[in-house]
């Protein structure tokens, strides 16, 4: 299931119908008031979401989603004005996992759908990661340091685990930036930065295994010398 919320209603009807077209459950509101009221205890697939909105706006939602236990590892699509960098970053930076620029194609819609929630389902099934006392659980989706549970966003979740799965290898930015958040291009290596800065204070002590390799990227030191 899908929840798409867009305040344009000829938008609105043509997302909804594309996505119906391509196999996807939608379910489409007008604002976040209307998408929370009902709602009830369903957990949807992904949120696409536009950030120019009544009321409630698309940051706003999504900083409720994050914050929302039962939520916060559903994906989320920002819908964005073109050429409005600022927001991309901030969403991203936010905790979204993708952003679409308006105007945009149907096509280009339904590839940025398919390729977030393939990356939400392509971890390793039954294989718990282990490096000193962090341990990463992609079936349960659970981060524990030391035996105590972190939370983690879902983008801090992925990024991590994609760290950890290259223990040792260097990792350049437009690596992290394709692998992790599925594009790159010049203006984003902040974003990179700025999770990986959080996901050293997150894991606390064990953060320092995040080495930052000067010029080029980041490396997952997971054994001690």
């Amino acid at each position: 299931m899908i929840y798409l919320v867009e305040d344009d209603p000829s938008i609105r009807k043509l997302v909804s119908y594309a996505l119906k077209g391509n196999g996807f459950e939608v379910r489409a509101f007008e604002s976040g008031e209307e998408m929370w009221a009902a709602r009830g205890n369903e957990k949807p697939e992904l949120f696409l979401l536009d950030i120019m909105l009544p009321g409630q706006s698309g940051l706003e939602i999504l900083q409720a989603i994050r914050s929302d236990s039962s939520l916060r590892l559903v994906p989320v699509i920002m819908v964005t004005a073109r050429g409005s960098e600022y927001d991309k970053v901030l969403g991203l930076d936010s905790g979204a996992d993708d952003y679409i620029s308006k105007p945009f194609g149907m096509m280009e819609l339904l590839s940025r759908v398919r390729a977030v929630l393939r990356r939400c389902d392509t971890h390793k099934e039954n294989e718990d990661l282990r490096y000193g006392d962090i341990v990463i659980s992609s079936v349960s989706h659970q981060v524990r340091v030391g035996g105590s549970k972190v939370e983690l966003t879902l983008k801090e979740f992925n990024l991590l685990l994609y760290l950890m799965e290259n223990e040792g290898i260097v990792l350049d930015r437009d690596s992290i930036l394709n692998t992790v958040w599925g594009y790159s291009f010049d203006g984003e290596n902040r974003t990179v930065d700025v999770h990986i800065r959080h996901l050293r204070e997150k894991l606390g002590t064990e953060g320092s295994r995040i080495e930052t390799v000067k010029g080029v990227g980041y490396r997952f030191r997971g054994h001690d010398e």
